[in-house]
């Protein structure tokens, strides 16, 4: 694994009852819990794999090509000051920061 262990702990309570079809994911998702509770719940597993791991799976590159979008658009929420600096006092002005920065970038 390439990441650090607090990379993935959070995981398990973040997918724990939602339904998906598979996981997108860079190599710091790369472990052997998370691979194993993919598979157990029957998800396809998109994550890049380190070259010299002992047990490379299949990945799915047309799907991993989803991934690299989603990562362009964070990096474009990260241009918001308000967003990068967390300057809102309340989870519900910062959900509406994300939704007004989004709506700034998927216009014309």
């Amino acid at each position: 694994m390439l990441g650090h262990r607090f990379d993935t702990i959070g995981i398990a309570p973040l997918i724990k009852g939602v339904e998906f079809g598979a996981l997108l994911a860079n190599n710091t998702f790369d472990s052997n819990e998370i691979i194993a509770e993919l598979n157990e719940r029957g998800a396809k597993i998109v994550i890049s794999q380190h070259p010299r791991c002992a047990i490379l799976i299949g990945l799915d590159t047309e799907m991993y090509k989803w991934r690299h979008l989603i990562e362009k658009f964070f990096c474009k929420l990260k241009e918001f000051e308000r967003i990068i600096m967390r300057a809102c006092k309340t989870d519900q002005s910062f959900e509406a920061m994300i939704y007004l920065a989004a709506a700034v970038i998927n216009s014309p």
